[in-house]
């Protein structure tokens, strides 16, 4: 991948080794971007990768609990952010669910792809996508269905096809 990306890392306590052991997998890969944690998520990854001799560039913000998601999030609204994995717990109750929330939504309102597991975190970073100068992520538009608009514009789509 020749693009430099930014991507955000966050784990619940529950996550966590989940989170180290894809970083740790994948870690040749998320060396060549700049990886920002929430704290202690952080703290592991950065704790792994020089246990494997892998310098990488990783920023630390606060703990989840402790405004670090938030701090993720406004990241992301200030377009800051490529990319996010949020490994989310989701068979405990989380004490901060309204950073967790409005992480979540920030990266949904802001097109900015978000992986809540493994499986889809390994798509995103594989993807070829992230090289391709001619592809623009298509902005979203928060508009009311208007259901005639639709079926003339798939009526045309389908003639052309």
């Amino acid at each position: 991948m020749r693009k430099t990306l930014t991507i955000a890392l966050v784990a619940h306590d529950h996550r966590k080794a989940d989170m180290v052991e894809w970083c740790y997998y994948n870690s040749y890969f998320l060396a060549k971007h700049h990886l920002v944690c929430t704290g202690t998520t952080g703290a592991l990854i950065s704790e792994a990768f020089m246990e494997k001799g892998i310098n990488a560039r990783v920023t630390c913000m606060n703990s989840g609990p402790l405004g670090g998601d938030a701090e993720i999030a406004a990241m992301v609204v200030r377009n800051e952010i490529d990319l996010a994995v949020f490994l989310i717990d989701d068979l405990n109750p989380q004490p901060h669910e309204a950073d967790i929330m409005m992480l979540l939504r920030q990266c949904r309102v802001h097109n900015v792809p978000i992986a809540c597991n493994r499986y889809s975190a390994d798509l995103m970073i594989t993807s070829t996508l992230w090289d391709e100068e001619d592809y623009v992520p298509v902005t979203p538009t928060y508009q009311p269905f208007d259901r005639a608009k639709f079926d003339e514009t798939y009526r045309k789509l389908k003639k052309e096809s």
